[in-house]
């Protein structure tokens, strides 16, 4: 059994309110960004507390329309085209930069979310890659899973949000259509298709890492076939085989599976500013410095 999951946007009916959006989104780990009016003078179109979700291809609820809602869709898109994640802070004055005659402006907070931390790509449906499978779902990675037997999907992968099931029996196809950047592990149930696949993911050139199971003469005997086929021991070494964290020995499916999980943790991005997330401070103060000075009559200083 296999599924092929498609972009919640699609799935969500585009009358769908900014909470179920985010809900669906934040559940399948598609970039979205959360576009929040947390600040506004004189005459907007709606007031503090308004939100709008934004993704590539759609938009839930509305900000309260016109050219200011566009540039804060362009914003937002830009922004997850770079793969920006995070806070960021924008003011929009409605008699000037948003070509609108309301005379206010409008601060708004766009909460941009790139998407899955780290994109799985996982070859083997045996018992190993089912445990595997298993530890992976609930974490907001996307799993790509592959196998090229008919039916070696478990029924229970199927209601996984994040977990899609790809059977292609031809594994430089099953390469050539993953995204790049993605984390590669190969354990299928031949040894044959294992050595296909580490050739196609070293021809792409742009997995993140590439992980084989197996022991050390299993990867020896590998090498020379694919010292043959023409890759450079410097392209050899990307591969990790065996694999699993290091000090990790046990042998059953479920301990294997263990290990390569936390392997994987290691991979996973890291925060490079731990003294500071977030909207920068200064930026904070002026614009709560400007809504008392803009909010405040006159003579009231």
């Amino acid at each position: 059994m296999s599924r092929s999951s498609e972009s919640p946007s699609r799935e969500l009916s585009p009358e769908a309110t900014w909470h179920e959006a985010l809900h669906r989104l934040q559940e399948a780990a598609r970039p979205h960004a959360l576009a929040s009016v947390v600040g506004t003078a004189g005459s907007t179109p709606r007031e503090p507390g308004t939100k709008m979700v934004i993704t590539p291809e759609g938009v839930y609820d509305t900000l309260g329309g016109g050219t200011f809602e566009y540039q804060v869709i362009d914003s937002a898109r830009q922004a997850l085209a770079s793969g920006e994640s995070g806070p960021r802070l924008e003011a929009f004055a409605l008699g000037a930069r948003s070509g609108q005659c309301c005379g206010g402006y409008v601060h708004v907070l766009i909460e941009l979310f790139s998407g899955a931390e780290m994109t799985i790509a996982l070859f083997g449906a045996g018992h190993v890659g089912q445990a595997l499978a298993g530890l992976l779902a609930p974490l907001p990675w996307w799993v790509i899973w592959h196998d090229s037997r008919d039916n070696a999907f478990p029924v229970w992968a199927n209601d996984q949000p994040r977990l899609e099931c790809r059977h292609r029996p031809n594994p430089t196809a099953a390469v050539s259509a993953l995204p790049p950047g993605a984390h590669a592990l190969v354990m299928t149930h031949d040894h044959t298709e294992d050595r296909e696949l580490i050739d196609a993911l070293l021809k792409r050139g742009d997995c993140a890492s590439i992980g084989l199971i197996g022991s050390v003469s299993k990867w020896a005997s590998f090498q020379r076939r694919l010292r043959d086929a023409g890759h450079t021991q410097d392209v050899l070494d990307q591969v990790r085989c065996p694999i699993g964290i290091a000090g990790a020995t046990g042998k059953r499916p479920y301990e294997i599976a263990l290990a390569v999980c936390a392997e994987l943790l290691t991979f996973k991005p890291g925060i490079e500013r731990l003294d500071q997330r977030g909207i920068e401070p200064p930026t904070l103060r002026r614009v709560f410095t400007q809504d008392h000075r803009m909010n405040t009559p006159a003579g009231d200083d």
